[in-house]
């Protein structure tokens, strides 16, 4: 596509911009999309004021900023009806633009969807990598991330949270497709590759809860569907995700910051760790600030390195993370599959060679700590 719009672009610009109203059409086709996403989104991509009147007398208009607009339509330069009743119309000053016949069709089409209902929560799908980075971007312009919102059918007045996703041999937005489409998560969900990373755009309207736990559910094995060779916990073998704090959605970039912060906390194959969510984490996440190398040479981290090197020593370690996750030896136990016997002869090797009394809080919260700072500087 981008290879074809380049050569069109050359021989006709008209034809290029042509290419990129059906790319988009395209791509809304292919999702669930509701009647407030469909208009929000054709606004800015006509970058005039759009409108659509259901069947049952509902009408609803949006600006090229994406911000509802309220009473009747202004001066109204293109319309398409739909049957059996509705319109689609753009409200452009000065007549119509030289796209704006194929537009209208395209919005007509979609909207003639069964489901461009109401507004609803949208189902999970795959976006144009290249708006999800420009929402991302803090170096773009305000007025170019609008853009990208709204084409994307997110609500610039809304709040939203980005999930950074990594791990598995997958691509990025491939891996990220296939865990948080099992996910039973609410609300307006983009999601594409960046880079290294899967990223989710996630915004809901009832408010900014986090969608850790949802995402948990899945990594658990225990989101709703089968937990054998083709369930959740299957699809999320390998992946570590990140979740990052409610930002307003010109400043997403902050959130996609925290999401890759929380995900270097996290831990791949580790059903209790392997969503991180930065809010969560509250003070902890100054951690990630520390440089790597600092982080290696802290003493702690270094005999927490010669623990793993022993002899079932990642065991030992992953019995301590359990233990101080928990606070209970039983639950540390039940979490690891392990009898409590078994965790207890593992936590008394870690206190041997570390001569913290693990029963002691304070030696407790610096093995923890301990353990942090080892994940962040593997994770770099």
């Amino acid at each position: 596509m981008k290879g074809l719009l380049l050569r069109l672009s050359a021989l006709d610009p008209d034809a290029a911009t042509a290419v990129r109203v059906i790319a988009h059409f395209e791509a809304l086709l292919g999702t669930t999309v509701d009647a407030t996403a469909l208009v929000r989104s054709t606004a800015g991509l006509a970058e005039c004021p759009a409108g659509l009147e259901l069947a049952d007398g509902r009408t609803m208009r949006f600006g090229p900023d994406g911000v509802a607009l309220p009473g009747e339509p202004g001066e109204v330069s293109g319309a398409v009806a739909l049957a059996p009743a509705g319109r689609v119309w753009l409200e452009r000053p000065g007549g119509p633009g030289p796209l704006d016949d194929l537009v209208l069709e395209w919005m007509a089409v979609a909207a003639r969807m069964p489901n461009s209902g109401p507004a609803r929560s949208a189902a999970p799908h795959v976006a144009d990598p290249a708006l999800v980075e420009l929402v991302l971007s803090e170096r773009e312009a305000v007025q170019d991330r609008a853009r990208a919102l709204r084409l994307l059918g997110l609500a610039p007045e809304v709040p939203l949270r980005v999930v950074a996703v990594a791990g598995g041999d997958a691509d990025p937005g491939v891996r990220a497709v296939a865990v948080l489409g099992r996910s039973a998560l609410r609300g307006t969900v983009r999601m594409a590759g960046v880079g290294p990373l899967g990223v989710a755009l996630i915004q809901r309207r009832d408010g900014a809860a986090s969608p850790a736990a949802e995402l948990l559910e899945v990594v658990r094995g225990d989101g709703g569907g089968p937990s054998g060779p083709g369930g959740p916990w299957a699809t999320a073998r390998g992946v570590r995700m990140g979740v990052g704090g409610a930002a307003a959605p010109l400043e997403a970039g902050i959130s996609w910051a925290q999401a890759r912060a929380a995900l270097r906390f996290a831990v791949a194959d580790d059903p209790m760790e392997a969503v991180t969510d930065h809010d969560a984490l509250g003070a902890v996440a100054l951690l990630a600030d520390i440089p790597p190398e600092r982080l290696r040479a802290q003493p702690d981290v270094r005999t927490l390195e010669q623990v793993a090197g022993r002899e079932g020593g990642e065991l030992n370690l992953a019995a301590l993370a359990a233990f101080c996750r928990t606070g209970s030896l039983r639950q540390a136990a039940a979490a690891l599959h392990l009898h409590h016997s078994s965790v207890a002869a593992r936590l008394a090797h870690v206190e041997d060679a570390t001569d913290w009394r693990l029963r002691d809080p304070q030696d407790r919260f610096r093995a923890q700590l301990a353990l942090y700072a080892r994940r962040l500087a593997a994770a770099g």
